[in-house]
């Protein structure tokens, strides 16, 4: 995938938790760290059915983007929901999750994104 697409669709992904009321949606640039992928985007939800809307929306509007997702984890306790779609992994988490494994700190080496930036 080239970067123009690339970047649209992080912003697609980025859009997509966003209109499902997402909360603390940040984007890291991982390729300088880690060879596991290009971006990280991580978000949280008010309860399980909201990541699970938030989920079914970042697959949508990434499929469109012809980005098909490629394996994720924790759909059904809906607590950590992680979708690996490749060259862009999406974390969704529960608001006590997320303060408990605390990613943004674990990958604080990685570029974060601002929305404006991806455009």
């Amino acid at each position: 995938m080239d970067k123009t697409n690339l970047k649209n669709a992080v912003r697609a992904a980025y859009d997509a938790i966003a209109d499902k009321m997402g909360e603390d949606i940040i984007m890291l640039d991982i390729s300088d760290v880690s060879i596991i992928s290009e971006y990280f985007i991580i978000a949280s939800a008010n309860n399980s059915n909201q990541l699970k809307a938030i989920t079914e929306h970042v697959e949508e509007k990434l499929h469109g983007f012809g980005v098909r997702l490629r394996h994720s984890e924790g759909v059904q306790t809906a607590r950590w929901i992680l979708l690996d779609f490749g060259y862009i992994i999406v974390h969704l988490f529960c608001k006590e999750e997320r303060e408990f494994y605390r990613l943004e700190r674990l990958w604080g080496d990685a570029k974060m994104i601002m929305p404006d930036e991806i455009l």
